[in-house]
């Protein structure tokens, strides 16, 4: 069946103006979102046909609305689509409004599968979220980590359901009647409760979540609303929330806590359907919590059990502990009396009996003390300690030791224990402090000889009463022995003694002898190396400084006496070495620095001199040469050796070098003063490309002394205030009206006369004068601003990258103008493009600072640098300045050579961005009116006036003739 119409006489009777609005209106039709856009479709397609026609929805079987044709129906809402219109009987109107129902009914049966099928989608993707969930949920019941964990998983698995941002979980125990928040998270409640708190129920009596406990029952809605229409006093706890929904937790039909989850947020709302998903999440959250819960109770009552079993095992291996230990006694009973018997000297005795005491109790800190033969003094003739070494034989005093002795009885002490009979006077100890102290007496003929003693400097070893009975017994078994072997040793002692005297006096003379003849040849060899270490470096084994001086010395005075006997001092730079040094480390840089010595010393002869004299610097002494140029056939070989590559390590580094080469004259009555030329010749190799030699000269003499002096006079220029301001004419070039000066550096020598910032100016950069004269001729040109400008135009300084490293320029500078009343708009800052690239941030910052508070910017010879278009975005410049070397090559005619379409470039650049040009050094007519047809208003130059003091303006009119 088809949907198109057949060609009714009322529509072949329309004219083009009344088929096209239908045909607009079935497209529409067919491209209908809803239900209400196929009605409204649908009405204006049967206004068409009908004027007056109106399409309404009718429930199906309802006919209050009156009669009318059914166009269709919506299989969603069981409505009916009808038309309701005064005349429809026309043959050629009923056929397409019967066409239009078939059509709206398609339609609308369409909506209804599309619309069905993206519910059934939405059904299933949220049943495999939930299925996911559940699965999640049932993980975490056998997962190892702690619950805390486990409650955060479970946090994170109802967000993926449902807005979940606030969320608590409550348990509930009924018997006990109290309830614990294990997990609270709120974004918005400042006062949380403890996790680890059990709180009676009546805490929180009357509250959202105790209304859950007690009904069993879930609750949804605003926390509001829901206090209002709960039973009992309305309590509140925490903020109150846009929206609320709890659930509870159940195990069979008793309650055991709730799910909570809240908002706070008046666009996110919670549905009945968020209300079944929680419900039935929470159940099994319950059984994972349940599971939890009772692992844990298994695994304590596993480690209950356990400890039981180690209890019971512990007793059973003490009772074995004492039988061996009974053993071991015995053990050691008959091995003392053995000892006493077959030990060969008394020290050995003491180190066995050592050992024996030490199977039986904790004896690493030992010691045996014995009374002198006069009983005034303590000897420890054994003793072995972790923290005390040697013990020196001392006077009696009220040591732990002697307490012993005095009361002949055992003394069991620890570290309190001490310091009460230190604190009653009882005892004054020494040494180190032992946490548990053990001691008996040795009592031979029944008088207390000695003591024995251990002590523990650890609590993981301690002592007991048994320990000291034990000791005790043992002691005096040892006394016995000891008193035995004692006797027996000193007989033995006396004759050794003797024996090792007449040894000892017969050695002592040829021992003395030989000590002798140690001592003079150990001097003669320290002398020796002290003498090398001096006069040779440590790193390269080279001579050092003071070796090549006095080598220097020596060659020096040989050619006053033999001029035709030359000799040359070569001064070696390793070029970069800095460079080296920082990027592979000091060790590499170092190791360099050992081969750079040997291939310097492979060069040259064996009587010639290599010597280090520190960092990267080498010098050479190389005697028996024919004419200078020999000299530099060295310096070239070793020039040619260092640029071979060094292999160090893994590395392949490439060096070279800058030699400076000085030869002897009648002039030279130092060594110093050689190795001083040489240096300089050195300088002036790098100066000339690096890796090179040079020869020192009459010029470079000259130019050292020329250099001397002039930072000299530089330096007092300073103080007496020679350096003074010229001013050069900014003018307009249509009417060559004076607009404004640029200040220009000169200095007035007081022998050389005026300056130009040429002559001087590189060598006050070096000595770091540059800026001290610069703030001069800032003082002076804002002093004399106010007269020059006459409040009109503007006086420009020129200001060096080197200020800009100081943060505070802009504030010195505003500070200066407004001491001295200038306007800032009178003052002129330019600037070049190397000063814009030192420190990008900082130099932004100042000059944006100074254009804030008026004062002009301009950028200086632009066009011979990058002439970057980011600087004039980016920095505030109001001013470009073309440099003059373009302005030189302007042809007299419009023709377009290189620097016509350079200076035209700029000026179109500049007339974009609303920026003044000036044109720099024109000196002829032609070069002004070539300017004048770029289109650049304004210059500088020869041609309308050279640099002048400022008394030369003062006076002068506004307008300068050429």
């Amino acid at each position: 069946m088809t949907l198109a119409p057949s060609q009714s006489p009322a529509l072949q009777a329309s004219g083009p103006g009344q088929v096209e609005p239908l045909h607009d209106a079935v497209e529409r039709l067919l491209r209908a979102a809803d239900a209400e856009a196929v009605r409204d479709e649908c009405e204006v397609f049967a206004r068409c046909l009908v004027p007056g026609a109106h399409v309404a929805w009718q429930v199906c079987g309802d006919t209050s609305t009156g009669e009318g044709i059914e166009l269709g129906v919506d299989p969603r809402s069981e409505r009916s689509l009808m038309l309701l219109a005064d005349e429809t009987d026309s043959p050629g109107a009923a056929d397409l409004i019967g066409w239009l129902g078939r059509l709206a009914g398609a339609r609308l049966r369409q909506l209804a599968e599309t619309a069905n099928l993206y519910e059934a989608i939405s059904r299933l993707a949220m049943a495999e979220r939930l299925q996911r969930a559940l699965y999640a949920i049932a993980e975490q019941a056998g997962a190892e980590h702690n619950m805390r964990d486990m409650m955060t998983a479970l946090h994170g698995i109802v967000g993926s359901l449902m807005y979940a941002e606030n969320f608590y979980i409550v348990l509930y125990d009924a018997p006990s009647r109290t309830v614990r928040f294990p997990y609270f998270i709120d974004s918005v409640d400042t006062d949380p409760p403890d996790p680890e708190s059990i709180r009676p129920i009546e805490d929180i009596e009357n509250t959202l979540t105790w209304h859950i406990l007690q009904s069993g029952k879930s609750l949804m809605g605003a926390s509001n609303e829901l206090e209002k229409n709960l039973p009992g006093p309305r309590v509140s706890i925490g903020p109150p929330s846009d929206d609320w929904l709890g659930v509870p937790m159940k195990r069979g039909e008793d309650v055991v806590g709730a799910l909570v989850v809240q908002s706070y947020r008046a666009d996110t709302r919670y549905t009945p359907n968020d209300r079944e998903l929680l419900t039935y999440v929470a159940q099994h959250v319950q059984t994972a919590l349940e599971r939890r819960q009772a692992h844990e109770e298994l695994e304590r009552r596993v480690t209950t059990r356990t400890a039981a079993l180690r209890e019971a095992n512990r007793v059973l291996r003490q009772q074995v502990l004492q039988r061996q230990r009974g053993e071991r006694l015995q053990a050691a009973l008959f091995r003392i009396a053995e000892l006493a018997n077959t030990s060969d000297s008394i020290e050995n005795f003491y180190a066995a009996v050592h050992r024996v005491i030490g199977g039986l109790l904790y004896a690493r800190n030992f010691y045996i003390a014995l009374l002198s033969e006069d009983q005034v003094k303590l000897t420890f003739p054994y003793s072995v300690d972790e923290l005390d070494g040697a013990r020196e034989p001392r006077e009696l005093g009220r040591g732990l030791t002697e307490y012993v002795l005095r009361n002949g009885k055992a003394l069991l002490a620890d570290r309190a224990e001490i310091d009460r009979l230190n604190r009653d006077q009882v005892l004054s100890t020494t040494g180190a402090r032992s946490l548990h102290w053990l001691g008996v007496p040795l009592i031979w003929n029944e008088k207390s000889m000695g003591v024995l003693a251990v002590q523990s400097y650890s609590p993981e070893h301690t002592y007991s009463a048994r320990d000291q009975e034990l000791l005790t017994f043992v002691s005096y078994h040892i006394a016995n022995a000891l008193q035995r072997k004692y006797t027996t040793e000193s007989l033995k002692q006396a004759y050794a003694s003797l024996e090792r005297r007449v040894t000892e006096r017969t050695r002592a003379l040829a021992l003395a002898n030989r000590d002798l003849r140690e001592q003079i040849a150990e001097r003669e060899r320290v002398e020796r190396r002290l003498k090398y270490e001096t006069l040779h470096d440590s790193l390269t084994g080279l001579p050092n400084r003071t070796l090549l001086l006095q080598r220097l010395e020596q060659a020096l005075n040989h050619y006053r006496e033999n001029p035709g006997d030359l000799f040359a001092v070569l001064f070696i730079d390793l070029d970069r070495f800095k460079v080296i040094n920082d990027s592979v480390g000091h060790l590499v840089g170092d190791d360099l620095l050992f081969q750079v010595g040997g291939r310097v010393r492979a060069c040259l002869k064996t009587r010639d001199v290599v010597a280090r004299l520190g960092g990267d610097e080498f010098a050479v002494l190389v005697e028996g040469i024919t004419d200078p140029q020999a000299a530099t056939h060295i310096a070239e070989r070793i020039i040619a050796q260092l640029q071979t590559p060094f292999r160090l390590g893994a590395k392949e580094i490439f060096t070279s070098a800058s030699i400076g080469i000085a030869l002897p004259t009648p002039e030279y009555t130092r060594p110093e003063e050689l190795l001083r030329d040489a240096d300089s010749a050195m300088y002036r190799a790098k100066d000339e490309g690096r890796h090179r030699a040079a020869v020192f000269d009459d010029r470079l003499r000259r130019e050292a002394l020329s250099l001397l002096e002039l930072e000299g006079d530089l330096r007092r220029a300073l103080t007496r205030h020679e350096f003074v301001p010229f001013y050069q004419p900014i003018v307009d070039l249509e009417d060559r009206r004076v607009v404004g000066y640029e200040a220009l550096l000169r200095w007035r020598h007081p022998e050389r006369g005026l300056l130009p910032p040429g002559e001087f100016l590189a060598v006050a950069e070096d000595t770091g004068c540059s800026e001290a004269i610069d703030w001069q001729i800032f003082q002076q040109v804002v002093r004399q601003a106010r007269a020059l400008t006459r409040e009109e135009g503007f006086v420009s300084i020129n200001v060096s990258g080197s200020h800009f490293r100081s943060p505070d320029l802009d504030q010195r500078l505003l500070d200066l103008l407004e001491e001295h009343k200038v306007p800032a708009r009178c003052i002129r800052v330019e600037v070049t493009e190397r000063a814009l690239l030192e420190n990008p941030a900082q130099v932004k910052r100042i000059l944006e600072n100074l254009r804030a508070h008026g004062v002009g910017i301009a950028l200086d010879d632009f066009g011979t640098g990058y002439s970057s278009l980011s600087y004039l975005h980016q920095y505030p410049i109001e001013t470009l300045k073309i440099d003059r070397s373009f302005v030189i090559d302007l042809p007299a005619e419009d023709n377009e050579v290189h620097s016509t379409a350079v200076v035209r470039a700029i000026q179109a650049l500049a007339d974009s961005l609303r920026m003044q040009v000036i044109a720099e050094g024109i000196e002829t007519e032609t070069q002004m009116h070539a300017l004048r047809r770029i289109g650049c208003r304004f210059g500088q130059g020869f041609l309308f006036a050279q640099p002048a003091p400022a008394s030369k303006w003062l006076g002068s009119p506004l307008s300068l003739d050429v």
